[in-house]
């Protein structure tokens, strides 16, 4: 398997066969929820011609479907219908509440497919909704079969359901496949499982009925990806995300680091372009006032930066010995830091990038003086193969 080649070279390892193989299923989709969780995220609220861009670079990425909710306002419900009218290849799924009028919204923007969701936890039906579980599970059944009547295809979200009663969280979800849902969404809402918990509770619900299982992870305590992952491999064959994790509270899974992971863990090529990673993700700082954390895993600026002298020695030689994503597939640059952590090597290195005569004696110069400074990070230099190539015959 390959991605633009890179498993061609026979040093670098995709995903490791011993530690992480397994008999998993080869094809999963993405719903992205930018434009409707990522909203629930403070400093993140965007304009119909922002959603609409979003929409059409989330389509062209790849995505599977893009979620929205027109209830929330006049503008999502505009970007809602003109998002269905773009033609795009994604799937446009309309959210809402388990009410009628909320399906009638969906019907209002042309909508083909219409998600709902209901607590389905003792606490939130006492506290929040005030109902009992009968009525939860009826009311739910009703407006199952109302958008079925109205031709809508339908997916179920039975929130809260990682603290659910897993026997309720069976007979809920039989009740409403045989009312007709076409799939039935898992949402770990507080972010409150372990992997191996959030594998059980998908395996529970896959049990119980045969129609397809979506997983949506909050990062409450920071483990929506891993938890995701683990609804995967229980047989999941969708799951949410958002550009940059952005959602409710600490968000959800992660849009770049699922389908990184998918691929560098699990072997599964998914078909969308990996080199539109970092454009997607400067649309979203460049839209909000929210910013990828530097140390974010593969869309942060230092997910390709080398500081110590012994990485900096390694990756001309080789990329792979420090890297498992390389910065090309992503559309990023890789980039070299110099400043007190500078060692022989990385002198060595800045020496020659200067065109200076080096050797060791004067690299290990250059290093304690640089370190008697004690400034921190003095500058960065971007790798390029030609910087790298004219080093290495100089070496």
């Amino acid at each position: 398997m390959e991605i633009n080649g890179l498993n061609s070279d026979p040093d670098r390892v995709g995903y490791s066969s011993v530690y992480n193989g397994g008999n998993f299923q080869k094809k999963v989709k993405i719903l992205d929820s930018t434009l409707r969780e990522g909203e629930q995220s403070p400093g993140v609220s965007f304009t119909t011609k922002q959603r609409l861009q979003i929409g059409w670079m989330l389509d062209y990425f790849g995505v599977d479907a893009i979620e929205i909710s027109p209830i929330v306002s006049e503008s999502h419900f505009e970007s809602c219908k003109k998002l269905i009218k773009a033609g795009l290849s994604a799937q446009i799924v309309s959210h809402g509440r388990a009410l009628k009028e909320d399906v009638d919204v969906a019907l209002s923007c042309g909508a083909s497919f219409f998600a709902m969701y209901h607590s389905i936890s003792d606490i939130h039906l006492k506290y929040k909704l005030k109902v009992s579980r009968e009525q939860a599970l009826q009311r739910t059944v009703e407006v199952v079969e109302y958008a079925k009547s109205h031709g809508l295809g339908v997916r179920v979200t039975l929130e809260d359901a990682s603290r659910a009663d897993p026997a309720f969280a069976r007979s809920f979800a039989r009740a409403i496949y045989e009312a007709g849902a076409d799939r039935i969404s898992v949402p770990d809402t507080v972010g409150a499982m372990r992997p191996a918990g959030m594998y059980r509770l998908v395996s529970n619900i896959r049990e119980a009925v045969p129609i397809p299982i979506d997983v949506h992870c909050h990062n409450d305590l920071g483990l929506a990806l891993p938890n995701a992952l683990a609804g995967y491999e229980a047989g999941a064959d969708q799951i949410h995300t958002t550009i940059g994790g952005v959602g409710e509270r600490t968000g959800i899974t992660d849009l770049a680091q699922l389908v990184i992971a998918l691929y560098f863990l699990y072997g599964l090529e998914l078909d969308v372009r990996y080199e539109m990673i970092g454009d997607i993700y400067h649309l979203l700082e460049e839209y909000t006032s929210y910013s990828i954390p530097a140390s974010a895993p593969v869309a942060g600026a230092n997910a390709y930066k080398h500081k110590a002298g012994t990485h900096i020695a390694a990756i001309l030689k080789s990329p792979h010995a420090y890297e498992l994503v390389p910065p090309e597939l992503t559309g990023s640059k890789r980039r070299v830091v110099f400043g007190d952590l500078l060692g022989k090597n990385g002198s060595l290195f800045l020496m020659k990038m200067l065109g200076l005569n080096a050797d060791e004696s004067m690299a290990r110069s250059l290093a304690a003086g640089v370190k008697k400074l004690q400034a921190g990070d003095l500058f960065e230099l971007e790798l390029n193969e030609e910087l790298v190539k004219r080093i290495m015959e100089e070496s």
